[in-house]
């Protein structure tokens, strides 16, 4: 089988169901993986999603991109204080599962959660990137990083645009005409009816509501064939992961 770049949507510390969804796409050593963030929060497995993260990457090419879900686990892990907006959205069934981990532990996990990455171009002038960015010039001329992990603009314009309205129109968004495609996660496409990967004005939404009811997405970059795990509710039947209301933006 020919090596490939495969990008996997959100995940929630769904552990059973991101084992489940590699083993669907026959993941093999020689294929990138190029993770969009938002490994942790909502299911009880986060250290060990973490824990398998970190050993994936000993076998073969991964790209780690951050979410804001790290960045609010990080934010705890480091100060012990919790926002309420965050217990209620995947927070307590972290706190829960990183009560009991080890100091040393704990502290090879934050080290992971600083080295994730804002974003990610690739040779194909292809951005994958956790939720979006503002600029019309694009990522590199961002004023606020934070962007990067808790925009929803840049999928509202996608969705907005109208799909007979040429790229070389001067009305155009010019935020999608820097790359030649935008692969993100953060805003469950579940939320406006679908149930798989979408597409609109060259952005490809991959998360595909593991936090909720939905599932954990695995796409072929090239291909755009893509597998999906069981609904996370079906693997973790006795938990209720987070409730349906999305952070605020």
């Amino acid at each position: 089988m020919k090596n490939r770049t495969l990008v996997i949507g959100d995940i929630h510390g769904g552990y059973k169901a991101l084992l489940q969804v590699l083993e669907r796409a026959g993941v093999s050593a020689g294929d990138q993986l190029i993770f969009l963030g938002d490994y942790v929060d909502g299911w009880s497995e986060s250290p060990e999603v973490v824990d398998y993260l970190l050993q994936l990457q000993q076998r073969q090419a991964c790209v780690f991109i951050g979410g804001n879900h790290e960045s609010l686990l990080l934010d705890w892990l480091r100060s012990g204080k919790a926002r309420e907006p965050w217990l209620n959205n995947g927070g307590k069934a972290s706190i829960a599962s990183y009560s009991s981990l080890s100091a040393q532990k704990k502290q090879q996990h934050i080290a992971f959660f600083e080295q994730l990455r804002d974003f990610y171009i690739d040779d194909s002038n292809r951005l994958f990137i956790h939720a979006g960015f503002t600029n019309q010039k694009g990522v590199d001329y961002e004023f606020f990083p934070e962007y990067f992990r808790w925009d929803r603009t840049l999928w509202e314009t996608a969705l907005s645009v109208d799909p007979n309205l040429d790229s070389a129109d001067l009305i155009y968004p010019k935020r999608l005409k820097i790359y030649d495609e935008i692969f993100i996660g953060h805003t469950p496409v579940t939320h406006v009816g679908s149930s798989v990967p979408m597409h609109s004005a060259g952005v490809w939404n991959v998360d595909t509501g593991a936090a909720f009811t939905g599932c954990i997405s695995v796409m072929d970059v090239e291909t755009k064939a893509f597998w999906q795990s069981d609904r996370l509710p079906e693997l973790y039947p006795h938990e209720p992961g987070r409730n349906a209301v999305l952070l605020p933006e």
